[in-house]
């Protein structure tokens, strides 16, 4: 008897300890589930999303010009470019030479092709953007008249 008296507090001792490993593991595997979905929650809930389009800001109109085509005829074009909000204070200077570089001694009937004003219009606007650092968003054709 007194050698399973003795055996009791030592298995009861044993049984504990091995509750308090499984304690302890239980623990440690709600603290990791729950930093889990904290960090889950973060990524699609609060993380900052990618870069943001520009706002629009003031649009800039500027004078109209004449610009020689092929074969004596001549184009009057009006632009106007639609500036972000937090462009810097825009010249116009670079915008009016980019349209002539562009449509000095073009084919004036390139300019009444169904489509090619709109091309002509996108690879201006990509100019402008490079040479504005981004502070030109879109262009208009305020005027557009071929002679």
């Amino acid at each position: 008897m007194s050698s399973t008296t003795l055996n009791r507090p030592a298995e009861s001792q044993a049984e504990t300890d091995e509750e308090g490993k499984g304690g302890r593991k239980r623990l440690v595997v709600v603290a990791a589930v729950v930093l889990v979905a904290l960090v889950a929650g973060w990524w699609f809930l609060l993380r900052p999303s990618g870069p943001t389009e520009p706002e629009p800001g003031e649009v800039m109109t500027l004078e109209p010009i004449q610009v020689n085509l092929a074969d004596g005829h001549y184009l009057r074009i009006g632009i106007a470019l639609q500036l972000s909000a937090d462009a810097h204070e825009a010249d116009g200077s670079k915008a009016l030479d980019a349209t002539i570089d562009l449509f000095s001694g073009t084919d004036q009937g390139d300019l009444v092709k169904a489509g090619q004003r709109q091309e002509y219009k996108s690879e201006l606007e990509e100019k402008l953007h490079e040479d504005y650092h981004g502070d030109v968003l879109e262009v208009y054709f305020t005027e557009f008249v071929t002679q």
